[in-house]
């Protein structure tokens, strides 16, 4: 695959970014840490808090880093940037609005490689910057696949299950993935692993779509009063 770039003009974007926005790349990485530790501990946060924050990630990539870094060097930028306000949408609608989505520490048997993502994502810029031996020059947070890989685990925390709030992160998982070798990202060579584990646990039948939560629990006592009523019989 021939990049329409160089790998010198990526991390010479990469340090323009890094330099103009750092500030926010840091509350954006103290906002994740916290909502992760949170999660595990005993005060756990609003699923719409969570919800908030994955909604957040996207947009940040789509408009911060795709629109208006991302598209100097690349025109491609504009159809990612597309993709990733269309995931933000997704999660606020979801799981803001609705509140559809319900996150727990170790619901299932995903969750060790649920959290073995979020950390993972949580100390990329750390990876990045030993391999490169930078701090400037380098993928930090707040790019495309930080949060890819971010929103895997949190995805695997989540019921109900839905393929639909999967695509996008696998499609970039692919995208990105593939690009890590021809630039030597070293800390990307996760994001394929990553796209592989969210396709696999999203599309089980276990949990379904949105609300099969609420048909289920609707259906349950349906169920019982018709066997309290075949007992009276």
């Amino acid at each position: 695959m021939q990049l329409p770039f160089t790998k010198e003009q990526f991390f010479d974007l990469l340090a323009v970014y890094n330099v103009g926005l750092w500030p926010a790349l840091l509350a954006l990485w103290i906002a994740s840490v916290l909502v992760s530790v949170l999660l595990l501990s005993s005060r756990r946060p609003s699923d719409r808090w969570i919800s908030a924050l994955l909604a957040a990630h996207w947009a940040w990539s789509a408009l911060a880093y795709h629109v208006g870094f991302f598209t100097r060097i690349n025109q491609a930028a504009w159809v990612f940037a597309a993709l990733f306000l269309l995931q933000a949408a997704v999660f606020f609608w979801a799981g803001v609005v609705h509140g559809r989505l319900s996150f727990a520490p170790w619901r299932n048997a995903w969750a060790p490689v649920a959290w073995g993502l979020v950390a993972y994502s949580l100390v990329y810029p750390a990876i990045n910057a030993a391999q490169h031996l930078s701090v400037s020059r380098i993928p930090t947070f707040g790019v495309p696949c930080p949060t890819m890989i971010f929103t895997a685990g949190m995805l695997m925390l989540a019921t109900p299950r839905s393929w639909r709030l999967s695509i996008v992160p696998v499609i970039w998982s692919l995208i990105g993935g593939s690009a890590a070798f021809l630039l030597g990202v070293h800390a990307d060579y996760a994001l394929p692993l990553a796209g592989i584990a969210l396709t696999i646990f999203s599309t089980r039948r276990t949990s379904g779509n949105w609300g099969s939560r609420n048909a289920s629990s609707q259906s349950r006592p349906v169920t019982q009063t018709y066997q309290s009523n075949r007992g009276a019989a």
